[in-house]
């Protein structure tokens, strides 16, 4: 459907409504080329709710403009709808872009930041033009945008660049019709805008010191071994050379980051495939305007030190984003770590002054900038899925080039908070049908992650002018996502149950309503019975559901340290299984007390500080210390994680998993996995010798078979042919690809998260869609 509706017949002056990203993208410049082609009079402003267009002369030729408004939009631009009215004429011959309309409530829509186009970047590397080498170039189709926006309607007034002063030649550009930079809002080159400098941090001293061009004293500087901090669009990267195994362990350990895959930044698609084996998907993704960091299978040569990525079979790459990047990625000639700017668990560092205090330990020098970061936004990262019918992303982190575009919600909401869960910490604001996920924030376990979380929701209701009187939260009493919720006064609250929340998610990103059937894996989510619920088989859609099966409890020897030490999971296990207190079995003899372990067993057989657990998250943990992985996590998901790069693409053969009819809740006609023999199974082959690659994956098909039995179970006896996949452990590649096969082999429609992350990133638009269907519902109620 087109989104213009027709003007009045015969209209002389239109007056249009532009609505969608429609600011800071171009788009009021091209509205005047338009126009001046077409003959057409009139004028075109920026205003509180998107773009205002009145224009006016030949009818045909006011048709033919807006027949071709929508269609011929500047990239970075998305038109949503135009709504023309026919107003009287003014006689206006010529047409021009007047200043800016506030006032109103805003509810123009704010761009994502953008990588640099094609056209900068030819500018950027041609000794010949002006802005040779200048590290803040942009124009309309490219560079900063939400990093740097403080308010809208979208002007260089209501952003970081308000305290530069347009020099003559920036001037004439802005003001040229025909310019790429015409109306341009960062518009800056060497005379008047941003500067680059560095400044040591750690080290004092170096190859660098005294050469005058920044960007290159830093590459020299990275060169030589150094680590710096490099002052991006949404914060702090702390850079080193990929290939230096000392500088890279160096930053490991000023870090404390013990075992996490750094992500790399690589000049161009030729050096990404020198490290990894790209595949077309991934390619597609890596040179997007977006420029997320994209998951991508190593190559046995790829020439990265061993502490880059200890224990992954895959590399995480991106693509310079930023005319900083672009420069120092050639000066330097090889792949860099470009990892957050933070000590782990701490958000990433956005402000000059926090950034020279809080890495003052690990950087031996700081690339600074004198353009301000309005928000700190973490970088993007994804990965593809093969389907049968082709690659799919799946957005792991979003954040920096997506956010803050909006997300349409399936019913119309009065305002909105959602505050997400506690673990990979976003939050979503709505209102009317539209909704807004934050950037990724993180865990919230320390102040200064909190202190992001609210600032965050604070600045998103200012820009989008949303006043909350709906606010959605998890219904774990501990989370400090629900408190955070139950001190907001004067609101309606709404909790939801964080599994609902994932399915939710999925359902509305696809458009869709239900009932479906959703298979939601996890490592934790507070059920309804006030368990640890993570394996569950939800049958319901955005307005409820029903828990029609989940994975066979096992206990939490330890409670939440069983998260963090996977052998605990499997000595829970192993008792679940046998009914006894088995003996250490060969992936853990040796690296854990004989005593230690039989305390773990106790705990497990006594129920004494050992919740019960439906977790498919902590299944994996105790399949991983059976295969002789870690046993003591240093980031979450670890564990599984590592499973997953040693499944043996070779095997095929699933460990036995049984699906039981059983009650679930009290309700008969449930089912319940029961992973028992799965196991045992495991357990037994490592003890015998068998690869550790070859048990990974005969459990990941376990998985897999079980997940296609039990749908197609349900989808026989209930009715609902289309299954959702997500959670945590759909981030898993190989579980993922293989149910997907399985499910659609069986005849079943499968929706898999895409634009949203099926991890806990995704749980703020979940509790979002199910408020504000929940209070709809509410509201239509009679009486």
């Amino acid at each position: 459907m087109s989104p213009v509706s027709p003007p009045p017949a015969g209209a002389r002056r239109i007056r249009a409504r532009v609505e969608g990203v429609v600011q800071g993208v171009g788009f009021r410049p091209y509205v005047y080329r338009l126009a001046r082609s077409l003959g057409l009079g009139g004028f075109v402003r920026n205003d509180a709710r998107g773009v205002m267009i009145e224009i006016e002369g030949d009818g045909a030729a006011v048709d033919r403009f807006l027949q071709r408004l929508a269609s011929e939009a500047p990239p970075l631009a998305t038109v949503e709808r135009v709504l023309p009215q026919e107003i009287a004429a003014a006689h206006e011959r010529e047409f021009a872009i007047v200043e800016s309309a506030g006032g109103s409530e805003p509810n123009a829509l704010v761009s994502p930041d953008a990588a640099t186009c094609e056209g900068c970047l030819a500018e950027l590397f041609d000794p010949a033009d002006r802005r040779f080498r200048y590290p803040f170039i942009n124009c309309t189709d490219c560079g900063p945008r939400f990093t740097i926006v403080t308010g809208v309607p979208y002007d260089r007034s209501r952003s970081t660049m308000a305290g530069f002063v347009m020099c003559a030649a920036c001037r004439a550009e802005y003001d040229a019709p025909g310019d790429r930079r015409f109306h341009a809002q960062p518009n800056a080159c060497p005379s008047c805008g941003p500067a680059a400098v560095l400044v040591p941090g750690g080290k004092t001293s170096g190859d660098w010191a005294g050469v005058p061009d920044a960007v290159y004293a830093a590459a020299r500087a990275l060169a030589g071994g150094a680590i710096v901090a490099v002052k991006g669009l949404g914060g702090f990267h702390l850079a080193c050379r990929a290939d230096d195994q000392a500088a890279v362990a160096a930053l490991r350990a000023r870090k404390q980051r013990e075992d996490k895959p750094f992500a790399l930044m690589v000049r161009d698609l030729a050096a990404a495939r020198e490290l990894v084996h790209l595949l077309s998907e991934e390619a597609v993704l890596l040179l997007s305007r977006e420029r997320p960091v994209v998951l991508c299978r190593r190559r046995r040569d790829a020439a990265v030190a061993p502490a880059v990525a200890p224990t992954s079979h895959q590399l995480g790459l991106m693509l310079p984003y930023s005319p900083l990047h672009h420069l120092l990625l050639a000066d330097v000639g090889v792949p860099l770590v470009m990892t957050s700017g933070n000590v782990s668990d701490e958000p990433i560092a956005y402000g000059d002054e926090d950034a020279r205090g809080r890495l003052a330990g690990i950087a031996d020098c700081f690339l600074l900038h004198d353009r301000p970061i309005h928000i700190r936004t973490d970088d993007s990262v994804a990965r593809v899925v093969r389907h049968p019918a082709g690659g799919r992303p799946v957005m792991l982190r979003r954040s920096r080039g997506y956010v803050p575009a909006s997300l349409e919600l399936p019913v119309t909401t009065r305002p909105l908070l959602a505050c997400g869960a506690e673990l990979k910490s976003t939050f979503c604001l709505a209102r009317g049908r539209r909704a807004w996920l934050g950037h990724h924030i993180g865990d919230l376990q320390n102040f200064e992650t909190l202190r992001s979380f609210t600032e965050g929701i604070a600045h998103f209701e200012r820009l989008f002018a949303v006043r909350p009187e709906i606010v959605a939260h998890d219904l774990h009493p501990d989370y400090r996502s629900t408190s955070y919720a139950q001190e907001r006064e004067g609101v309606i609250l709404v909790g939801v149950q964080h599994h609902h929340a994932h399915l939710a998610a999925c359902l509305a990103e696809h458009g869709e309503r239900g009932p479906v059937l959703g298979v939601i894996f996890d490592g934790a989510g507070y059920g309804l019975d006030g368990t640890v619920w993570g394996g569950e088989l939800l049958l319901g859609g955005l307005d409820g559901f029903a828990r029609v099966g989940h994975l066979r409890a096992a206990r939490l020897p330890g409670g939440d340290r069983a998260a963090r030490e996977p052998w605990r999971m499997a000595c829970a296990w192993l008792v679940e299984a046998l009914g006894r207190v088995p003996q250490v079995p060969p992936g853990i003899a040796g690296r854990v007390e004989p005593k230690a372990w039989q305390a773990v067993a106790e705990l497990t057989r006594s129920g004494v500080a050992a919740p019960v657990t439906t977790s498919v998250g902590r299944l994996f943990d105790a399949v991983a210390a059976l295969c002789g992985l870690t046993l003591r996590t240093s980031y979450e998901g670890q564990a599984a994680v590592e499973l997953e790069y040693l499944a043996s693409t070779e095997e095929t053969t699933p460990y036995p998993l049984r699906v039981d009819d059983a009650p679930v809740d009290g309700a008969a006609g449930g089912l319940v996995l029961d992973a028992r023999d799965t196991v045992l199974c495991a357990a037994r082959d490592i003890e015998a010798g068998v690869d550790p690659s070859v048990v990974s994956a005969r459990f990941h098909e376990a998985m897999a078979a079980a997940v296609e039995e039990a749908c197609l179970l349900v989808a026989d006896r209930r009715g609902v042919r289309t299954v959702v996949l997500s959670g945590g452990v759909f981030q898993n590649r190989r579980l993922l690809e293989r149910a997907i096969q399985r499910l659609e082999g069986g005849g079943l429609r499968v929706l898999t998260p895409e634009r949203v992350p099926p991890n806990d990133g995704g749980i703020a638009f979940g509790q979002a869609v199910i408020a504000a269907v929940k209070v709809e519902s509410l509201a239509a109620e009679p009486g």
